[in-house]
């Protein structure tokens, strides 16, 4: 059985247990308890992955896989899926589509570790706007491209999408990111009433 370092706050973690949902590999992971903090390292974490990060995956032939991206690669492959397609203008649009994704989570994720983790006298108010303005920015990218996107989690771009905006209701409802984009919120709606999305909340 394949072992992952999980947390159910995660956006990455989801990423990858949406995937393994979608390919029906849930029952073949067994989920091991872990604190990643950006500076009170959990050293059961680092047995698998150096940086202490989740997710991280031991394979049954103890290969340690992380991140996100690789582990939903290894999984789509395993399953012989098609959640990453594997050639030709589809796989691009899809690999820019998770980049997107991955990168609204690590903007939100900074700003939230600038008053979460960081000392009161250390904040600076300055370095979380400017990750937001980031969120900000792939919103409106995400809202240009919404309409050509499935309702499903079928491919890992959306995927990553999904739980980018998942991670934004869980940690940053103040930003109401549904009234300014209202293509994005109609198809999240939608997406994330999918059992795989629905069965992954963060909690």
């Amino acid at each position: 059985m394949m072992q992952l370092f999980h947390a159910t706050t995660s956006a990455y973690v989801r990423k990858v247990m949406v995937t393994a949902h979608c390919l029906g590999l849930t029952n073949e992971i067994e989920l091991l308890d872990s604190a990643a903090h950006p500076v009170e390292r959990d050293e059961r974490i680092a047995i698998v992955n150096p940086l202490a990060k989740v997710p991280a995956l031991r394979t049954e032939q103890g290969a340690c896989l992380y991140d996100s991206r690789v582990i939903c690669e290894y999984l789509n492959a395993r399953a012989k899926g098609d959640l990453i397609p594997s050639q030709g203008d589809a796989r691009w649009l899809s690999l820019s589509r998770q980049a997107l994704g991955d990168g609204l989570i690590d903007a939100a994720l900074l700003a939230r570790y600038e008053f979460s983790a960081r000392p009161l006298e250390k904040q600076w108010q300055g370095w979380a706007d400017a990750q937001l303005k980031k969120v900000h920015a792939a919103l409106r990218e995400i809202e240009c491209q919404v309409a050509a996107f499935s309702t499903q989690p079928d491919d890992v771009g959306l995927i990553a999408i999904g739980c980018a905006l998942g991670y934004l209701d869980f940690r940053f409802d103040v930003l109401n990111w549904r009234a300014n984009h209202p293509l994005t919120a109609a198809w999240f709606a939608l997406f994330d009433a999918h059992p795989a999305m629905a069965a992954t909340r963060p909690h």
